[in-house]
């Protein structure tokens, strides 16, 4: 789905689709706190009684939104390694394919940090969210998946040790979300551009040694 904004030139189309396009927006522009209901059927130029025949109230909704920020991140991942340069030598190639997922994360934060904010909210009760057995199964958190897979490739390639793969994958998604975090809402919002690639490019370098004791 691909978010634009619904502006107020909504008639008989897809009413469900134009609502979360707003709500897109609405989080773009002011992370999840601005995700309601009725400003997204205000904005799209319809009652908000015509808004709750596709949303039982603002959880629903902004699950919907939480989604698709989670597949933007990826997809921002995913773009990032494209650009990587290859490398002859598949070691390398491997280790530049985990620095560049990690830069596209953080990346993401920095550029979209009301749809990153979006991508990691609780809409409502608390609930446990089990990671995918399968690259493909909830492709929402596809970003984990991401870099579960290009961990363990580099390890398949000698520089790590297997046993610890689970545990380097959710290490190194800590660091780089903490990172993220930190840039976003955290002290290190302050750097300036250099410094903030300074910090970042150490962060990364600091997960992609960290596999190779792992």
């Amino acid at each position: 789905m691909a978010a634009t904004s619904a502006g107020k030139t909504y008639h008989h189309g897809d009413l469900r689709n134009a609502l979360i396009c707003a709500a897109v927006d609405l989080a773009t522009e002011g992370g999840p706190e601005r995700v309601v209901l009725r400003e997204a059927a205000r904005r799209v130029g319809v009652s908000p009684t015509a808004a709750y025949r596709h949303f039982d109230g603002r959880g629903e909704l902004l699950r919907t939104v939480r989604t698709h920020a989670r597949r933007e991140l990826a997809a921002a991942m995913e773009r990032a390694a494209a650009r990587e340069p290859g490398a002859d030598d598949p070691g390398l190639a491997a280790e530049r394919r985990v620095t560049a997922l990690c830069r596209g994360y953080v990346g993401f934060a920095v550029e979209q940090p009301g749809l990153y904010r979006a991508a990691f909210c609780v809409p409502g009760p608390a609930v446990d969210e089990p990671l995918p057995v399968r690259p493909h199964a909830e492709p929402e958190i596809r970003a984990f998946t991401l870099l579960r897979e290009a961990l363990e490739a580099l390890a398949r390639q000698g520089a790590a040790r297997p046993g610890g793969r689970p545990a380097t994958a959710a290490a190194a998604w800590s660091a780089v979300h903490g990172l993220s975090l930190l840039l976003v809402d955290g002290p290190l919002r302050r750097l300036s551009v250099q410094g903030r690639g300074v910090v970042v490019e150490a962060t990364l370098a600091m997960v992609v040694s960290g596999v190779a004791v792992g």
